[in-house]
């Protein structure tokens, strides 16, 4: 989610859409992203909107508690239910992120879960996924969830270093995901993940490929291995300007991601998007596509960021203002806009890029077709059958992402 949400018209107090989102929906997936903002800590390189206890006590009151959020954000499931009306899909995916929800009961997880489920309904082979602190679950925690209905989970790693996330502000004692793999698999968890960070200042190539083959020897089916990206405003960013530490350079992130890739390929990892691998196709992750394939998923949660048909809103962000308005009977949307087709056509590029099978050639207009060719001819796209009608990114360019796609929606 953005860390400053865009402008945008009012959302009506009654969260209704536009009649036009609902068009052809039934040939959509549609997904639910559920956001817990609690965090026992703030990580100096987090922007994401999250709070502490300490952050939260008077500023929300009763309402911003842990203890009545599963009960709140079941409030805004049933308003979805009101929205989408007589719209027939069952939700083909659920995850739940954070912030931190594995600080909620695992009864509280299953009890949003239930609410979606009684609404809405779930596909038969719905994928629900929730992300988790490696210290703040044990087996019995993971051993409800599993038996509430979830079937993924992903792990905060970032590093198998102490001195690593040290730089982070993680407090999980290195070698504790490893372990919370083992526990997942023995509660009936097929899919796992864990997280990873590259490029923290003071880390090594050699730290990096010790955080990669703990990874691995985990036993994880999906691995997602992001660029550190210093924001403005977070711990970290004042560390670096104040010369505490080094800022880790692009040369740097994009050597360890060459690291990641020749790794983890050798371990039967295949790439389906740009930072993520999977050991086979069931193994990716099905709630993420729906976001890079311009699905429709309603976010609920403080700040939480929704689509359907091509309109997009954002929820207020505190969660005292958030539960607020749910409490009056209103939704908690802060923000609107509808998107018009050229926005969807930049977007569609921007985002299906980053996939193994690339975006359609189709999408591109006449100087983005050249620049297409510029960048076959200098190895970024690829060529031959595997291509056809396709701009489909080669190892070079996904070291380059973000400059071809520039040139591609011209």
């Amino acid at each position: 989610m953005p860390s400053v949400p865009p402008d945008g018209e009012p959302v009506p107090d009654d969260g209704a859409l536009p009649a036009s989102a609902l068009d052809g929906a039934a040939d959509r997936p549609l997904g639910f992203y559920l956001h817990v903002p609690y965090c026992a800590a703030r990580c100096g390189y987090c922007d994401f909107n999250t709070y502490t206890a300490t952050e939260l006590r008077g500023t929300g009151g009763v309402l911003a508690s842990r203890e009545n959020y599963a009960a709140t954000l079941a409030d805004e499931v049933r308003l979805a239910r009101k929205v989408l009306g007589e719209d027939p899909r069952r939700v083909r995916t659920v995850f739940v992120g954070g912030g931190t929800p594995t600080l909620l009961p695992a009864d509280d997880l299953v009890r949003m879960l239930d609410t979606i489920r009684s609404e809405f309904g779930l596909e038969d082979d719905a994928e629900v996924t929730t992300e988790a602190n490696p210290e703040s679950v044990g087996p019995a925690y993971l051993a409800r969830l599993r038996a509430g209905g979830f079937n993924r989970i992903s792990f905060g790693m970032q590093s198998a270093r102490r001195h690593v996330l040290d730089v982070l502000d993680r407090t999980h004692t290195p070698g504790r995901p490893e372990q919370c793999v083992a526990e997942a698999r023995a509660a009936g968890f097929a899919h796992v993940n864990l997280d990873l960070i590259y490029g923290t200042p003071g880390e090594s190539d050699d730290d990096w490929r010790a955080s990669l083959d703990a990874a691995i020897g985990a036993g994880p089916d999906h691995v997602s291995a992001y660029a550190l990206i210093v924001e403005e405003g977070t711990g970290l960013a004042r560390r670096i300007r104040r010369g505490e530490i080094p800022m880790t350079d692009d040369d740097e992130h994009a050597d360890r991601y060459l690291i990641a890739e020749e790794m983890l390929s050798a371990a039967g990892f295949a790439w389906y998007e740009v930072s993520n691998w999977a050991t086979s196709p069931a193994g990716r992750c099905l709630h993420n596509e729906l976001y890079w394939r311009g699905a429709d998923w309603w976010g609920a949660g403080p700040g939480a960021h929704s689509h359907v048909g091509g309109v997009r809103w954002w929820n207020a962000r505190h969660p005292g203002a958030y539960a607020a308005r749910l409490a009056a009977g209103r939704s908690p949307g802060a923000g609107r806009e509808v998107l018009a087709a050229e926005d969807r056509r930049v977007e569609r590029i921007l985002l299906e890029l980053r996939l193994t099978d690339g975006c359609p050639l189709s999408l591109l207009r006449a100087q983005g077709a050249a620049a297409a060719r510029r960048a076959v001819a200098e190895g970024l796209l690829e060529a031959g059958p595997h291509a056809e009608g396709r701009a489909v990114l080669t190892l070079r360019g996904r070291l380059l992402a973000d400059a071809v796609v520039r040139d591609l929606v011209d």
